[in-house]
Parts: C-alpha cells; sequence; structure tokens
C-alpha cells in the first residue's frame, strides 16, 4: 500500500479532550484512502502518545510520519507546544507554527496585535497571577456591567463567565487563576451579534481566501458557550444575514489577523458586530472539525467537501511549510 502516511494528532491534556477526539475522528473519516495512509496517533489526557493502542514517545509515534494533521484543540496542541516538538522532528504539520500558535492562543496578545492592526476590541483588564486580581477587578468596575471573564489559553469558550459586580467577577477571576488558566482577560461585554470568518491559503487562487461569514444565533439569555457551541443548541446560519459593507469588512479583519498573527495554512477569527462597529474577539489556529463545528459549515457553503478541504491542508504543510 503506498501513499503518504498522514499522522492525525487527537486527544491531549487539554479541557477540550473529548472535541479533539471528535475532531480528528471527522478527519481520519475524510482523508481520501486513495491518496493517504492514516495513522491514528491519540494523546490521554496525562500527555501520553499512543500509537495502535501502545504507549509510545511522540518520536517512535511519528516514525515513518510523512505530514501530520493536528486535531488537536486548546493547550498543548494550540498554544505551540506540540508544534514545537514536530518542528524538533522536522515533520511537516498542518496549522500555525509555534511561535503563532503561541501568539495566537494567548487571547491577550492576540487583542494587542489586532489593537496594533487597527481593529476595535473590546476594552478589557488582563490578570496574569494573585497579586494581580483585587487591583485587576476594581479596574473592570469602570466597566459597564456585566463583564465577561475569560481565560486567555483556553479555546471552545472553557472557562467563559458572564458576571455582575466586585465579589462575582472576583471570584470568576479566582477560580480561573486557580484552575491554572494562565491568566485572565475582564473584558466589557459587547452587545451584539456574532459572527466567524474562516481563512484558507492557496485556495481558488487566492493567498488568503475568505470563508462565507457565519452569523452565530445563541440560545435566548446565553452567549456562544461550550454547551450553547456542542449542545445544537445555537443557530448558525451560513452566509450570516449582514450587510455586504459587513461583510467585506469581517473578510478583510480576518485575513489582517490571520497574517498578522502570521498563522499558516487556515485559521478562522471571531467578531461581534455591534450598533458601535466590529469587535475582534480571538483567531483559532486549528478550528474544531466536527458536526457541529463552524469550518466544515462554511467549506460546504462553497461547495468544498471536507476530504477536498483536508488534502488541500496536507498539500500545503508539505509543500508550502
Amino acid at each position: 500500500m503506498t501513499g503518504t502516511v498522514v499522522g492525525v494528532l487527537r486527544g491531549g491534556p487539554s479541557k477540550e479532550h473529548e472535541v479533539s477526539l471528535k475532531t480528528g475522528a471527522t478527519m481520519i473519516a475524510h482523508l481520501p484512502a486513495d491518496r493517504f495512509v492514516v495513522r491514528d496517533i491519540y494523546i490521554d489526557k496525562s500527555g501520553q502518545w499512543h500509537d495502535r493502542g501502545r504507549p509510545v514517545s511522540p518520536v517512535q509515534a511519528l516514525q515513518g510520519v510523512d505530514a501530520v494533521l493536528i486535531g488537536l484543540h486548546g493547550e498543548y496542541g494550540e498554544d505551540g507546544q506540540v508544534q514545537r516538538l514536530l518542528e524538533q522532528q522536522g515533520i511537516p504539520f498542518t496549522g500555525a507554527d509555534s511561535f503563532s500558535s503561541f501568539m495566537a492562543m494567548h487571547k491577550a496578545l492576540a487583542k494587542h496585535k489586532a489593537e496594533e492592526m487597527g481593529l476595535r476590541v473590546p476594552r478589557g483588564v488582563f490578570i496574569e497571577n494573585r497579586m494581580q486580581i483585587i487591583p485587576g477587578v476594581k479596574e473592570a468596575m469602570q466597566f459597564m456591567q456585566p463583564v465577561i471573564v475569560k481565560p486567555v489559553r483556553w479555546g471552545s469558550s472553557v472557562g467563559i463567565t458572564v458576571a455582575h459586580g466586585f465579589q462575582p467577577v472576583f471570584d470568576a477571576v479566582d477560580s480561573l487563576i486557580n484552575d491554572g488558566a494562565g491568566g485572565v482577560l475582564v473584558e466589557e461585554l459587547i452587545k451584539g451579534t456574532e459572527a466567524t470568518v474562516g481563512i484558507v491559503e492557496n485556495l481558488r487562487s487566492e493567498r488568503y481566501y475568505a470563508l462565507p461569514t457565519i452569523e452565530i444565533v445563541p440560545p435566548p439569555r446565553d452567549f456562544f458557550s461550550y454547551e450553547a457551541k456542542y449542545s445544537g443548541a445555537s443557530q448558525e446560519i451560513v452566509p450570516g444575514r449582514f450587510p455586504r459593507s459587513v461583510v467585506e469588512e469581517l473578510s478583510r479583519a480576518a485575513q489582517v489577523m490571520h497574517e498578522a498573527l502570521g498563522v499558516r495554512h487556515y485559521s478562522r477569527s471571531d467578531f461581534i458586530v455591534s450598533p458601535k462597529g466590529i469587535y475582534y474577539l480571538e483567531t483559532n489556529t486549528l478550528p474544531g472539525m466536527t458536526p457541529e463545528s463552524l469550518m466544515p459549515k462554511s467549506l460546504a457553503a462553497v461547495g468544498i467537501t471536507l476530504p477536498e478541504f483536508l488534502t488541500h491542508l496536507v498539500d500545503l504543510s508539505i509543500h508550502h511549510g
């Protein structure tokens, strides 16, 4: 049996382990069998790698692999750690390199980069450790209440809460710091419509091809929380019901952040469309590929199948770095 050997990394020691298993399963199911020999590489919650059911070192798991499709989410998978390991082994992989992964995953750093690029961002306070909690929360009390409290290095809306007043905000921040969040952002809560735009490199003769904008309608009295994302309770409208000028601005902003963060191959940036303008929230360097995920929905809207897309990603990783 000949073909490019593609290792699919899934699982991992993050709070998004289960979502990653689904993303990896989707990747494995849709990689064309006539082109690729697929190797399912499972990483358990303790960070132990497994190949064909046996615990092995990363080096052993990657032996004979021509390219890696990263189906990991959250810390370790998206923050540059696994990317650094793959770089050391000289194995091509999909998505951002280790430095850009770290930059994009760290919401405070990505937000700072967005400001540098002239995009509008919510006002916020970055709290990095216990010493900063009280002064940070006091500063956040100057924002219109309620505020949104989010860990800077977790994805899929894990750990995000909406809180009102000093004690609830303090408790939310304190809990995240205790839980190893590595820093917390407390931001003004922007009222508006949530939107997301995927970018794919070198697709349809465009360097940064913007997929159709997705409009996200969470359940009443909820934001696009982890539960809203994966329970099917949210309504995702593709293409979003935005005026053309807003769609163009969203697409441009997603392209700007993809390039500014040095992201590779594909990404998905999230925004709030408010009466005051468009606010940048964050960029996902390894967008999910589960049946509930947004990227496959926007690909389908322009007639791109998952086998075509995954083949494109593997080819980008091998031929374009």
